[in-house]
């Protein structure tokens, strides 16, 4: 048992996910009594038992679905008539993920950022806030939150970013979204997501794209958030807050994101001025479509891309959050 809880601290210190089996209830004859437990860490290895047999192999079978999908389930099984197995008593077994609050790196410390990180941390991120300015970066106006007082660009050695992370760029100056996206794109990251019109995240990923090529966008979210009209610092928070949610749980949301916008490749290609892209701000935005499910915990898995949405105005002056 020490072992068990030794794995789920390193777990949760790492902020990786693991799934762990634990015997609730029996009846009848059984190779495991309530309050036995399985671990599977997210290297794989496995600590514990519920028994061996039929229903350990049906149990591992359960917590790598959960390693992967982050899900909770519980297990039933009748041993004799569900595996075959002669002790023949009844089993349930709860499966869970052992993983510590997802992290949000806040990149910027302005109006935006500072509603953006207490609505975060009420839906459960823990939060680090990233911007140079001293007077704004402060205890007082990011209570709880971790702050690193440094440029955005300049801020990866500092807070290395992990496969799980959830990136986003919510600065006062169009050079230094620009600067931080490009530092942070090729970086390991669950999702990266930037405030700004559709026209203003073409324009920075044609010059990224100038520098060297773009690589993949399938989990870059901009412009960031849901379409639901946001204007002021708070509503523009509850939009963000919205789509973070709707990713985690595999819902259904209408998403702001235009990097996979047929225009964009245009762009890129050559074919498409930057000031063409100021007709897509009125074109008609589509319904929203079925996210794809949680991916596992591996670095930059794929995700299924949502259609393109028009953008939310950037709030306060061209360029600011």
């Amino acid at each position: 048992m020490r072992e068990i809880a030794e794995a789920i601290l390193r777990i949760l210190g790492q902020g990786r996910r693991g799934a762990l089996a634990t015997v609730v209830r029996t009846s009848g004859s059984t190779p495991q009594r309530p309050g036995a437990k399985l671990l599977i860490e997210p290297d794989g290895r496995i600590l514990g038992t519920v028994g061996g047999g039929a229903i350990e192999e049906e149990v591992l079978g359960a917590l790598r679905r959960c390693l992967s999908e982050g899900r909770p389930q519980a297990l039933i099984r009748d041993l004799g008539r569900d595996l075959g197995m002669c002790c023949g008593g009844r089993m349930e077994i709860f499966i869970e993920p052992i993983e510590a609050p997802p992290r949000l790196i806040l990149m910027g410390a302005g109006h935006v950022a500072k509603a953006t990180a207490a609505v975060a941390r009420s839906i459960g991120f823990e939060v680090l806030v990233v911007d140079a300015r001293e007077a704004l970066n402060t205890e007082a106006r990011f209570p709880g939150c971790e702050r690193v007082l440094v440029e955005p660009a300049f801020a990866v050695e500092h807070v290395q970013p992990r496969a799980e992370d959830w990136l986003l760029i919510v600065t006062y100056d169009h050079g230094l979204d620009e600067e931080a996206l490009s530092a942070f794109l090729r970086r390991p990251h669950h999702y990266l997501g930037m405030i700004g019109s559709r026209r203003k995240v073409f324009r920075i990923l044609q010059r990224i794209h100038a520098q060297g090529g773009l690589p993949s966008l399938d989990r870059v979210y901009a412009p960031v958030g849901l379409d639901i009209g946001a204007v002021s610092p708070e509503e523009i928070a509850l939009s963000i807050g919205a789509e973070l949610v709707a990713l985690r749980r595999g819902h259904p949301g209408a998403h702001l994101r235009a990097v996979e916008h047929p225009a964009l490749r245009e762009l890129l290609e050559g074919s498409r001025s930057v000031e063409s892209i100021a007709e897509l701000e009125r074109s008609p935005r589509p319904e929203p479509i079925e996210p794809p499910p949680n991916p596992p915990m591996t670095p930059n898995p794929p995700m299924t891309p949502s259609p393109p949405r028009a953008s939310a105005p950037d709030p306060e002056r061209p360029g600011a959050e």
